[in-house]
């Protein structure tokens, strides 16, 4: 006995490692969606695809697993999808250690043993075929973003086995009372693993992506730069590392427990004894003691489906929940970007907001909501019009975030006309008509005018001296040119600071997001519990199953990807590949940006909200429905008792008559002897 009690509480302790490996992985992966931008040169619709590929991998196996797992060795099997977790996330970054050093985009060569660099105005400029064959002899014709597209892959085949194997194992072999408070505490644990998977990215963000092999005083970029790429490949080995050590356990945990003496054979689950014996539906066709076969389970899976998606309340409840994830999908996976762009944040400084101050709102708000069910004693009903409330108070309060606005950077020739400008918005102008500039370089300076020019050579500017960050480009002449300031033409290296107006709306948009967020998770668990009640008992493991792998397939797959597509329509500079072709976006019109990133995320709401009237109306008349047959077998049943009370009197009269008859009968015998 106390070997088994020690076998389950390590499986408890192992099964919350694993659920923190796998939830600190999945939160690194999105504070990393800006740096897989820069570092491979992609559009964000190309890492919403990199994102969705771990649903991808999970719905490749989740049907097989979920079949055959319950019938071999689970702590084994979540062993092996630890593994496998763990070779995803080091194939992730297997990349950063074959494409070699980063070079980004850059006008200027820098050196550091000289204080004089070369001039900032050339005379002559390579055609544009030459300039895309530098550096392009060892470049691989493949893709590197294909590799961290696999390993995010495998990474979801890895995760499959992890929650409903785990889950059940608790669920089969802890005491009846006890299985609710232990899943619970494995749920909480994996909530602390966002916090450390952003605040993972925030610290790598700051350490530059090839820190150790280059001088770091050559490196004329900041982590505020456009082109800055952090340390994302170190962050995955730390993940790697973590989720293959939350492997070792499993494989030394015994395949079954003793069930607990307070659970008869009935109580059993579908794990504990042979799958479908104890359906009420179906154990007319089966033998109680032999599983089904693969073809009468299909046989009966169509027509329980039919009937589960007949269930009005349920199928209303599905669509409602898949638009809603889609825009939670699509807003939490490109949150800390609309930080970076819009209110001109460093990554790493999105990713410590989003670990430290978003993350926990919200596991503080699904707390509270089921703290506050389980005291006010929430019915259906009740728990409905509790989650659609919540929901509805943090879409009101959100639409503050629109007039929580800033202004697009002043960058010369892309959001204002500077000088006289050979066409509209054009980076050319007659301030630096002395020079032979290209437009395919980001390479942006601040004069001292307070705008920022996309590179030294089309801010006019004649000389440099210095090196690295501290290089100082000197008789800038388009500084002149925009009328704004006199006297200094010198130019710094890099953005001009951000806008005073961003600065004071920025901690009113911080409170606001933490508020929305803790209020609509509030609605979270009781939300949940409308789908559980909704439905019948023997259909609730298909409901659940099948409401996770529809959520899935069209929330989580396909939101990255639309929300990245819509967002890249936005973007007003791309940079450019070494090798030719548009690379990863530079500079976003940040109005433009907010419009679409918060009215698709408002828009989808929208729309499920519209749904949820409909689900209220179909609510109430499930609830009567049941209510009207509870009555009735109500009434049946004291009917039954009636006649059983009937019949047992005219048993009884029956009983006396005989034994009457039966005493006159011998009294009359008595009397005739």
């Amino acid at each position: 006995i106390w070997f088994q009690v020690k076998a389950f509480r390590m499986f408890l302790v192992a099964l919350s490692f694993a659920y923190f490996a796998k939830a600190l992985s999945g939160s690194y992966m999105k504070s990393t969606i800006t740096q897989l931008e820069r570092r491979f040169d992609i559009p964000s619709y190309l890492t919403g695809v990199i994102d969705g590929s771990f649903e991808i991998g999970n719905l490749l196996v989740i049907a097989f697993v979920s079949y055959f797992g319950a019938k071999l060795h689970r702590p084994k099997i979540i062993a092996m999808g630890c593994v496998l977790m763990a070779m995803g996330t080091f194939i992730i970054a297997l990349p950063h250690f074959l494409i070699g050093r980063y070079k980004f985009e850059t006008s200027i060569r820098s050196s550091v043993n000289s204080t004089n660099n070369l001039s900032p105005c050339p005379a002559r400029l390579l055609s544009p075929a030459a300039l895309a064959s530098v550096g392009c002899e060892g470049e691989s014709n493949l893709s590197m973003w294909i590799y961290v597209f696999l390993g995010n892959v495998l990474r979801g085949i890895g995760e499959t086995p992890v929650q409903p194997l785990g889950i059940s194992y608790i669920d089969d072999f802890a005491r009846e009372e006890n299985a609710a408070f232990y899943i619970g505490c494995v749920q909480t644990i994996a909530v602390i693993g966002p916090v450390f998977g952003y605040l993972l990215g925030s610290l790598c963000a700051k350490i530059y992506v090839d820190i150790g092999f280059v001088n770091m005083e050559s490196i004329t970029i900041s982590p505020g730069d456009a082109r800055w790429v952090g340390a994302w490949w170190l962050g995955y080995l730390v993940a790697g590392v973590i989720t293959l050590l939350s492997a070792i356990p499993f494989w030394f945990l015994p395949r079954s427990l003793p069930i607990p003496s307070d659970r008869g054979p009935a109580q059993c689950t579908p794990e504990q004894t042979s799958f479908i014996k104890d359906s009420p539906l179906l154990e007319h066709k089966y033998q109680a003691d032999e599983p089904a076969s693969f073809l009468e389970m299909a046989k009966d899976f169509i027509p329980t489906l039919k009937t589960l998606l007949g269930n009005p309340v349920y199928f209303i409840y599905l669509c409602v929940t898949i638009i809603q994830l889609n825009s939670l999908i699509g807003m939490v996976t490109y949150k800390p970007k609309y930080i970076e762009q819009h209110y001109g944040q460093s990554a790493s400084k999105a990713n410590f907001l989003m670990g430290t101050i978003n993350i926990p709102a919200v596991a503080l708000g699904i707390f509270t909501g089921g703290l506050l069910m389980k005291r006010l004693k929430l019915s259906i009903m009740g728990a409905a019009k509790f989650a659609f409330g919540t929901s509805l108070i943090g879409y009101f309060l959100s639409l503050f975030f629109f007039v929580m606005s800033c202004e697009n950077a002043k960058v010369a020739g892309i959001t204002l006309v500077v000088g006289v400008s050979y066409e509209e918005r054009s980076v050319f102008s007659a301030c630096n008509s002395d020079c032979v500039c290209s437009d395919r370089d980001w390479d942006p300076v601040c004069g001292e005018n307070g705008i920022t020019y996309v590179s030294p050579c089309l801010a006019g500017c004649q000389t440099s001296t210095g090196s690295g960050k501290n290089t100082v480009f000197s008789n800038c002449s388009c500084a002149v040119a925009a009328g704004l300031s006199s006297g200094n033409l010198t130019a710094s290296v890099g953005h001009c600071p951000h806008r005073d107006d961003c600065d004071r709306v920025f901690p009113y948009f911080l409170a606001l997001s933490v508020i929305t967020s803790f209020i609509i998770s509030l609605g979270g668990t009781p939300g949940y519990m409308v789908l559980i009640r909704c439905i019948k008992p023997q259909l609730k493991s298909l409901a659940l199953g099948f409401h996770t792998l529809s959520t899935r397939t069209l929330a989580g797959i396909p939101a990255p990807i639309y929300f990245g597509a819509i967002i890249d329509t936005t973007c007003l500079k791309w940079g450019q590949k070494r090798c030719g072709g548009r690379g990863a976006c530079r500079i976003y019109n940040t109005t433009a940006y907010r419009i679409a990133y918060l009215g698709l995320t408002m828009g989808l709401r929208t729309v499920s909200f519209l749904l949820c009237i409909l689900g209220f109306v179909l609510l109430k008349r499930h609830l009567r429905r049941e209510e009207r047959s509870a009555h009735q077998v109500a009434n049946g049943g004291a009917e039954l008792e009636v006649l059983r009370k009937e019949e047992v009197l005219a048993s009884n009269s029956d009983q006396s008559l005989r034994t009457s008859t039966t005493d006159y009968n011998n009294t009359e015998r008595e009397t005739r002897l």
